[in-house]
């Protein structure tokens, strides 16, 4: 699916178009592989259109889930020139499409605004966007507050669990810390994910989904990143969070740049502006998540909704990018055939 943003779209009319010009030249075109739905959205509202837009860029999202855009730039990879110019992919996609060469090493003095990025954020192939941890969600009118994942993926709660497919790499973090696994082996935590699903755990197809069955009562906990369980709020649901006592898996969401995008200076332009602080603000706004740039300005209240205590900080788990990505395609296989078939 692709959902282009111009000038037009902005502006509306042919008298827009015609005071600028530049916007159709081919050029100007950047072309942006993300996921759909409120992440597509807030690309447009907090970089595309403020940032680029103006400047004369055409934007264009070609909106898919990561593993069939891995697939595609995959599929790509001799060709000369890709379709797609940048990538939004979660850290250990972009460490993956790294190892495989797919992805462009990064000049970061062609990005002004990369002197504010985080160190922790700034990878040779790649740059994290926004972050945030992976937590316990739960409706308080529903069940108590639970305190770790062991209590959350438990199959007592039958088919008021709720599972979001899309998130499957950091559900089996989950469930191996819940276990007695580590981000290093997940083997521990399959028996408890299909106890989970026998007893009638729901598999919602994306985060919006999941967050659908939250407002409807039809379940009562699961996890989610915690930026998520924040908008949410913001949207009038019924949820509250619990910093899981296993430890906090971190999440990274960021953007690479295709080794043969179809249009290079577009992508560095489309990146700086995506480390702009407005635009850093915006997403922590919009969408509850922590800025990875240094010059960002998060309100105070803001910042103890979707941050973590010094006490948290300390249980931040980061990933085993190597790990994950060596087993993808063996935990794809078995999520899909065992755990969902």
């Amino acid at each position: 699916m692709a959902f282009m943003i111009n000038r037009r779209t902005v502006l509306g009319g042919a008298a827009a178009m015609a005071a600028f010009p530049a916007a159709a030249q081919e050029n100007k075109k950047i072309i942006v592989g993300t996921w759909g739905g409120d992440y597509s959205r807030l690309l447009t509202k907090d970089i595309d259109a403020p940032l680029l837009v103006p400047k004369g860029w055409e934007l264009v999202h070609a909106e898919e889930n990561a593993d069939p855009r891995k697939a595609k730039m995959l599929a790509e990879k001799t060709l000369r020139r890709g379709t797609v110019d940048v990538q939004g992919m979660s850290a250990n996609d972009m460490y993956d499409l790294d190892q495989q060469g797919l992805v462009e090493q990064l000049d970061y003095s062609k990005m002004p605004n990369a002197k504010n990025l985080l160190p922790s954020m700034k990878y040779a192939y790649g740059i994290g966007h926004i972050y945030s941890g992976k937590v316990l969600l739960y409706n308080p009118d529903m069940m108590p507050a639970p305190t770790g994942f062991a209590d959350t993926l438990d199959p007592k709660h039958g088919n008021k669990l709720g599972i979001i497919d899309i998130q499957r790499p950091f559900n089996m973090v989950a469930a191996a810390l819940a276990s007695g696994g580590s981000v290093s082996n997940f083997e521990p935590g399959k028996e408890r994910l299909m106890a989970c699903r026998k007893a009638g755990a729901r598999i919602y197809p994306s985060n919006e989904a999941f967050a659908q069955a939250l407002k409807t009562g039809e379940i009562a906990c699961g996890i989610m990143w915690k930026a998520r369980a924040v908008q949410w709020q913001n949207a009038g649901i019924k949820v509250s969070t619990v910093a899981p006592k296993e430890g906090i898996p971190m999440y990274v969401s960021g953007f690479v740049m295709q080794k043969n995008a179809p249009n290079k200076a577009g992508a560095y332009a489309w990146l700086d502006a995506m480390m702009a602080a407005s635009a850093q603000e915006g997403f922590a706004v919009d969408m509850g998540y922590n800025p990875t740039v240094s010059n960002a300005k998060v309100p105070d209240d803001l910042q103890k909704r979707i941050g973590f205590t010094p006490d948290e900080q300390k249980r931040l788990v980061d990933l085993d990018y190597g790990y994950m990505a060596k087993n993808d395609v063996a935990f794809q296989d078995w999520w899909n055939k065992s755990f969902k078939g």
